[in-house]
C-alpha cells in the first residue's frame, strides 16, 4: 500500500474542528485523515500522524517514512506554511491530509463526477 501525505493549508481551530464533526463517520472514501498542528515542524506532524495507522490497519513505518519523505524534498512548501500560520496567530492550526492514494485517487474522482 502507499501513501501520501501533503500540507493543504491553514484553518481557523473552531473551523477545522467543525469540519471534523462533519465528516466523522460520513465519508464515502475511508482511508483519508485530515490532522492539525499548532506547529510546523516535522516532530509536531509526525506526532499527530502516529495514531493513524491503528486507525485504518496501515503500515506505521512506510506512513512515518512518507512524511518524512515530504518534510525532506518540499522545504519551500514548507517555509511558505510556516510563515502562513505564523501570519494566522495563535487561533489558527497548520491542516495535512494523509492517505492511502487508492482512497484519495477515489475522492477525486468522486469530485469530477467519474464513476468507475
Amino acid at each position: 500500500m502507499k501513501y501520501t501525505f501533503d500540507i493543504v493549508g491553514v484553518s481557523p481551530v473552531w473551523q477545522f474542528f467543525n469540519h471534523q464533526q462533519q465528516i466523522q463517520g460520513q465519508s464515502n472514501h475511508p482511508g483519508i485523515e485530515y490532522l492539525g498542528s499548532h506547529k510546523c515542524t516535522l516532530d509536531a506532524l509526525i506526532e499527530t500522524v502516529e495514531p493513524v495507522p491503528l486507525k485504518w490497519g496501515w503500515n506505521t513505518e512506510q506512513v512515518l517514512d512518507t512524511v518524512v519523505q515530504f518534510w525532506m524534498n518540499n522545504s519551500e512548501s514548507i517555509r511558505y506554511w510556516k510563515t502562513r500560520l505564523t501570519d494566522g496567530g495563535n487561533d489558527n492550526i497548520l491542516v495535512a491530509r494523509l492517505a492511502d492514494i487508492t482512497a484519495l485517487q477515489a475522492e477525486f474522482e468522486s469530485l469530477l463526477g467519474k464513476n468507475w
